[in-house]
């Protein structure tokens, strides 16, 4: 006999009913908020709008816009009608963006932008924001229907295309669940929870792990528009909102220590800033440990959600610090060699992933998706990592950015932590160039702190300290800042490219 076909989770609609007086949403920019009962009416009345656009199940709904309360309505009601949602990067240009509306093929568009000129796909309506929101509040709520299959996809987020053209990750009401509970367990989310969301919800951060892990524990989501070092400090510090839980890449962290109201002492409501999606160097996660900050580091991608993560323990993060923490829960992971064998204790292997939290796939990309998994079903990170005696893996690199000098591996992010580490450095990155001697040698970016001068033979000598000698690079390039992604990876191609060129010191 088979078994009952599992339905999507809908915890807004659960607690609608067990507590529909907490707040559940409150939308920064406009001031506007919602009580669970009132946000589950409205998500309701979001279904009745998409249905009178003309949107069926199975069809796409793609949004090119800021943060918004609407936008995770928005979500939530393609959610309830078996409709997808897309939200689309609103930093890229208009051929991307356009490429990817090509891709997944919406039939409507949801944008606050001007898109004046820009092809949409056949059959895709488009509708402003403000419109929208109009256009919802004048619905009636639309009657309960049952969600769709847990299977069935949910959302398709694009990858930032750091190794190419964007791909399209499928995410199910599986995988949403799945991430939502994993990061519940390692970030300790609970009913008084309360996230603000400065990150991009076009991104897994902004829009599952901040959205979906309150609302599964009956928590609260601040959704801000947009990161502003001071606006954030402000809130950070405010008692009315009570903020539990920050997420922010390093350089937004590094922005909140530079802003002129800097003041982490104030942050009393805080269990931890957590960071991802670029590497933390140690000396910085002490810093912020001297401030009576809890940086909490962890590691997690588009195509399986939060995979790692430091507890919350100050004594731990500092010994600990560089790790990227413990395995979630819900996920078995693997560390193996190129033969795919599991190897020891401290010993550098890629990480295999499988779980409920792993995508089934990309979006019309079976090529892709056959190559990013083992015949045995193993999701392929393409990150090398290492893990400890007492269990703690540490991310060593992305595999295809290790370069071999010597015959020695050389992993860029040890060696950006070495420099990181320099009093003089603001953000570095390491590549590995050509050389007749050693096949390749490192090259480093450097971003100097204002004021801040420094020769080349100093940082060297500073790394003999840190690191292997094979490791340390040949030479450094003074550069005004990295090239990031939106989600703050290092755009180690454009810095590859730039690298072509002869090296200048700092």
């Amino acid at each position: 006999m088979g078994m009952p076909e599992w339905r999507t989770p809908d915890p807004v609609a659960l607690y609608a009913q067990a507590q529909p007086e907490k707040l559940a949403c409150v939308d920064l920019a406009t001031g506007r908020q919602w009580n669970y009962r009132q946000f589950n009416g409205a998500i309701q009345r979001t279904v009745s709008a998409l249905a009178s656009l003309g949107v069926e199940p199975g069809q796409r709904i793609a949004a090119i816009a800021r943060n918004s309360a609407d936008l995770l309505m928005l979500q939530q009601a393609a959610m309830r009608s078996g409709a997808i949602f897309v939200p689309i990067n609103w930093r890229l240009s208009r051929p991307e963006q356009a490429d990817i509306l090509a891709g997944c093929a919406p039939s409507l568009l949801v944008t606050d932008e001007d898109i004046a000129g820009m092809i949409l796909p056949r059959g895709c309506k488009d509708i402003a924001v403000a419109e929208f929101r109009e256009a919802v509040a004048r619905e009636t709520p639309a009657a309960a229907q049952p969600l769709p299959p847990a299977d069935a996809p949910n959302i398709i987020l694009y990858t930032s295309g750091t190794s190419g053209r964007p791909k399209g990750v499928v995410i199910t009401g599986r995988n949403v669940f799945a991430t939502a509970v994993n990061f519940g367990v390692l970030g300790q989310v609970g009913q008084g929870s309360v996230f603000l969301c400065d990150t991009p919800m076009f991104h897994i951060i902004g829009l599952i792990t901040s959205m979906h892990s309150p609302l599964l524990q009956g928590g609260t989501v601040l959704v801000s528009s947009a990161f502003d070092p001071m606006t954030t400090n402000a809130r950070l510090a405010d008692a009315a909102f009570g903020v539990t839980h920050y997420f922010c890449v390093p350089q937004m962290a590094q922005a909140l220590r530079g802003a002129a109201n800097f003041a982490p002492e104030n942050w009393r409501s805080l269990k931890a800033l957590f960071t991802g999606g670029a590497p933390n160097p140690p000396a910085n996660i002490r810093w912020w440990l001297g401030k009576g900050v809890r940086m909490v580091d962890g590691y997690g991608m588009t195509e399986a959600g939060t995979l790692l993560g430091m507890p919350l323990d100050p004594a731990l993060i500092d010994a600990k610090a560089g790790s990227a923490g413990l395995p979630a829960p819900g996920l078995t992971m693997r560390i193996v060699d190129e033969a795919g064998m599991d190897v020891g204790a401290g010993e550098v292997g890629e990480i295999l992933v499988a779980g409920p939290n792993v995508t089934p796939g990309y979006w019309a990309r079976p090529e892709e998706t056959a190559k990013a998994f083992t015949p045995d079903g193993w999701l392929k990170t393409g990150d090398l990592a290492r893990r400890d005696e007492d269990g703690f893996v540490t991310i060593v690199d992305r595999r295809k950015d290790m370069f071999i000098s010597g015959g020695e591996n050389v992993y860029p992010v040890e060696v950006e932590a070495a420099l990181n580490a320099h009093p003089s450095i603001l953000d570095a990155a390491v590549i590995g160039v050509a050389d007749e001697k050693w096949g390749e040698v490192g090259r480093a970016f450097i971003v100097l702190r204002p004021g801040c001068a420094v020769a080349s033979e100093a940082l060297v000598a500073h790394c003999a300290g840190l690191i292997a000698r094979y490791k340390i690079p040949r030479d450094y390039v003074r550069i005004e800042n990295l090239p990031r992604s939106g989600a703050g990876k290092v755009l180690k191609n454009e810095l590859k490219r730039l690298g072509l060129s002869s090296a200048t010191t700092p």
